[in-house]
C-alpha cells in the first residue's frame, strides 16, 4: 500500500478497537446469510433474543488483556490467528452465563462463517471497521456492541484501554440458552476404543502466540498456558478444558487490512481436513468435515465413526494446514 493510502486508512480505522479495513467483498458462502435469512420488517432486539440463542463473545487475547474474566464458564472457546500473528478468542456460552465476561474486543470477517452454525446467535463485540459492520449487520445473528447496548458494557479499572471493556451477559440474554443452542455437530461420550496415542503435552503455535495444553490426571483436564504462562481467570481459577481440538484449516489472506496495512487472516472453517483431538491424556488423529456454513463440524475416525468429546469445556484451535 502507498503512504497516502496508509494515512487514509489510519484516519478511518480505530486503533483502540483493533479493527480492520477492506478492499472488496469476500466470498458468497461465508456465513453472511442470504436474503431469505433476513427479515427487513424486524429489528434485532436491543436486549438480546430468547434464551434459545447461544451467546458468542469476542475475547481480547493480547498479553495486556490477561487474565480473562468469565472464560471458565464458556462451553466452547475458539482460538484464531489475527493480524501480526497474534491470537484472539471467541467464547461461546449456552449452559451457563457468568456475571462478567471480558475483556471484549472487535470482530473479524471469519467470525461470520464460524457463527453461521448457530441459530441466530448473539454476538457481543467491541465493534468493527466501518466497511465490515454492514456485513455483520446483514448476517443472521444479533450483533451487540457498546454503542447499541451501553448498559451491558463497562470499562474496568484493572487494565489500560482498550483492554478493559467488560460485558454483563444478563443485560443481553433474558435466560441461560441451554445445551440445545450448541448446534456445533460435536458428540460427547466414551473415547474411541482404539487409535489414540499417549499425549500429555501439546503446543499450538501462531507466528506471535503460543498455546500449551498439559494433561492433569488428578483433575482429568488439560491445563492451559498461553505464551509460556499458566492461564488463570481474574478469580485465580486455572483454565482446564476436558477436550482440546487442533483443527488444521486453510488460513488465507482476506480482503481486510489493519491501519498499518497488515492483512487480516481469514480462517476457513467450512470444508474438510485433518484434526487432532486430545482427551484423557491421549491424542486421536481424526478427519473433520463441515459441508456448508449452516452445518456443524463432524469429527470422525478413518472408518467414519464419530469421535466423541469428553463432557466439559472444549477448546478448538484453528491451525494452518
Amino acid at each position: 500500500m502507498t503512504t497516502a493510502a496508509l494515512l487514509t486508512a489510519a484516519l478511518t480505522i480505530s486503533l483502540a478497537a483493533g479493527c480492520t479495513g477492506t478492499k472488496q467483498p469476500g466470498p458468497v458462502d461465508d456465513g453472511r446469510g442470504t436474503e431469505q435469512d433476513q427479515d427487513p420488517s424486524q429489528e434485532p432486539s436491543q436486549s438480546g433474543l430468547t434464551g434459545e440463542s447461544a451467546l458468542a463473545v469476542k475475547i481480547d487475547n493480547a498479553r495486556a488483556a490477561r487474565p480473562h474474566t468469565g472464560t471458565d464458564s464458556a462451553d466452547i472457546i475458539y482460538a484464531e490467528q489475527v493480524e501480526g500473528g497474534l491470537s484472539r478468542l471467541m467464547a461461546v456460552y449456552a449452559t451457563k452465563l457468568p456475571k462478567v465476561i471480558g475483556p471484549v474486543r472487535s470482530a473479524r470477517e471469519s467470525d461470520l462463517e464460524l457463527l453461521r452454525q448457530f441459530d441466530h446467535p448473539t454476538l457481543a463485540f467491541s465493534g468493527a471497521q466501518g466497511k465490515l459492520m454492514p456485513l455483520i449487520n446483514k448476517a443472521p445473528l444479533n450483533p451487540q456492541t457498546p454503542e447499541k447496548t451501553s448498559g451491558a458494557y463497562y470499562r474496568g479499572t484493572d487494565k489500560p484501554s482498550p483492554h478493559n471493556l467488560y460485558l454483563r451477559p444478563d443485560r443481553l440474554m433474558p435466560s441461560v440458552p441451554g445445551a440445545d443452542a450448541l448446534t456445533t455437530g460435536f458428540t460427547y461420550g466414551a473415547a474411541p476404543s482404539s487409535g489414540g496415542t499417549k499425549d500429555t503435552s501439546e503446543t499450538v503455535r501462531y507466528p506471535a502466540a503460543a498455546f500449551r495444553f498439559t494433561w492433569s490426571s488428578s483433575r482429568d483436564r488439560y491445563l492451559v498456558s498461553m505464551d509460556g504462562t499458566p492461564t488463570v481467570t481474574t478469580a485465580g481459577k486455572r483454565l482446564a478444558p476436558a477436550t482440546v481440538v487442533v483443527q488444521y484449516v486453510k488460513i488465507r489472506k482476506s480482503d481486510f487490512y489493519d491501519f498499518l496495512g497488515n492483512n487480516t487472516p481469514y480462517t476457513e472453517t467450512v470444508g474438510s481436513g485433518k484434526a487432532k483431538v486430545l482427551r484423557g491424556g491421549k491424542a486421536y488423529t481424526v478427519d473433520w468435515k463441515r459441508e456448508k456454513a449452516t452445518d456443524g463440524t463432524t469429527f470422525t475416525t478413518s472408518d467414519g465413526d464419530p469421535v466423541n468429546f469428553a463432557r466439559g469445556q472444549v477448546w478448538v484451535l484453528f491451525a494452518k494446514a
